[in-house]
């Protein structure tokens, strides 16, 4: 770093994003959860046609994408905050809602950009272990002080926590914000959205990154309670006005109104899962159970870090994560039904491999 750089990020550990080869035609890329399939036609046609007016500055409040997603979920448009990946709304949330005094709590082991964002925005944190079987309870976060962040759907075991208990989290404390990040509950999970018409101390974060194909728009959303979403909107308006693009925000109008489409691709994908966990488990692999477009997965034959290793050597990319607690494991996104036999079918080549 330079002479410059300000001494309150010099203990800063930036976010690594999944591996992005500059040859991306030469792998099966099943690191960064990526949908393997197009946004839709009607999508495409909803970008094309904002291409007029790229001239201008485009809407700060996103409000037709706004109105589209609050009338998707039954909420008011002031209940909704659009933003530029669902990465942008949790960090408006640790800047909003945690600070040196009011701590934020999430997990050893759950989404990467957690630690950072609380380290960038100065706030303290508490981390709260996963149980042994990698599940996470609810009741190691009652009577505690500060935000709790818990991905639902977790990242990277795809594992959930049933709304019944994230009901009873929110309700223990009414005066903490409870934030559930849903990137990825279109793959089986269950969303928690109807509990903002309940409580004022939840926010929603999701995303149109997985399971609507638009990773590359840089599109996500929040959904919580008037007051919340001020509060986000305050920071907004302190840092990007302007977050969201004329063409992003047409195509995330297109996107929503092909849902079935979306559907259809989600249908896809775990029907791809469900038949990857099969194989890999014929192959002696232990998988956690997943609700998500990825899994996670270890094998007694054969380290994590190796693993991913020898699928790299064989054009396939998988994510595998140093921290000690799941060295052993790799994370799988679930790509079409020709991706996973063909990773399938390098798997058993290096299990043959093995000595």
């Amino acid at each position: 770093m330079s002479r410059f750089f300000s001494d309150k990020y010099s203990s800063l550990t930036p976010y690594v994003p999944g591996e992005q080869p500059g040859n991306m035609s030469e792998f099966i890329k099943l690191n960064t959860n990526e949908s393997p399939f197009p946004p839709s036609q009607k999508a495409i046609e909803y970008a094309l046609n904002s291409t007029r007016a790229l001239n201008l500055y485009s809407d700060p409040d996103s409000l037709e994408l706004t109105k589209t997603i609050a009338s998707l979920y039954g909420v008011g448009k002031d209940m909704v905050l659009v933003t530029n990946g669902s990465d942008e709304i949790l960090n408006f949330a640790f800047m909003a809602f945690t600070d040196s005094i009011n701590p934020a709590l999430f997990a050893d082991i759950t989404y990467g950009f957690y630690p950072v964002f609380a380290s960038l925005n100065g706030s303290k944190t508490e981390i709260i272990p996963l149980r042994d079987d990698f599940t996470l309870s609810v009741d190691d976060y009652i009577g505690k002080k500060g935000t709790v962040f818990i991905a639902n759907p977790n990242a990277p075991t795809g594992m959930t926590v049933p709304v019944s208990e994230i009901e009873r989290l929110v309700k223990s404390d009414p005066d903490r914000v409870v934030v559930i990040d849903e990137a990825y509950v279109d793959f089986g999970g269950e969303s928690a959205v109807e509990l903002v018409h309940k409580y004022d101390n939840i926010l929603i974060c999701q995303t149109f990154s997985k399971s609507r194909s638009f990773a590359g728009g840089r599109l996500g959303y929040g959904i919580g309670s008037p007051q919340l979403i001020s509060d986000l909107n305050t920071v907004k308006y302190s840092t990007n006005p302007y977050n969201i693009n004329s063409m992003t925000s047409s195509m995330g109008i297109g996107i929503l109104k092909d849902e079935e489409y979306t559907r259809k691709n989600c249908r896809t994908i775990m029907e791809n899962r469900s038949f990857t966990v099969k194989e890999l488990e014929k192959l002696g692999f232990r998988v956690l159970p997943s609700n998500a477009n990825f899994i996670f997965v270890s094998s007694p034959e054969i380290e994590g870090g190796e693993y991913y290793r020898k699928l790299k050597e064989k054009k396939i990319l998988v994510r595998h994560f140093d921290k000690e607690r799941i060295a052993p494991w790799c994370r799988v996104s679930i790509g079409t039904r020709e991706q996973m036999e063909i990773y399938l079918e390098a798997t058993k080549e290096i299990l043959e491999e093995k000595p």
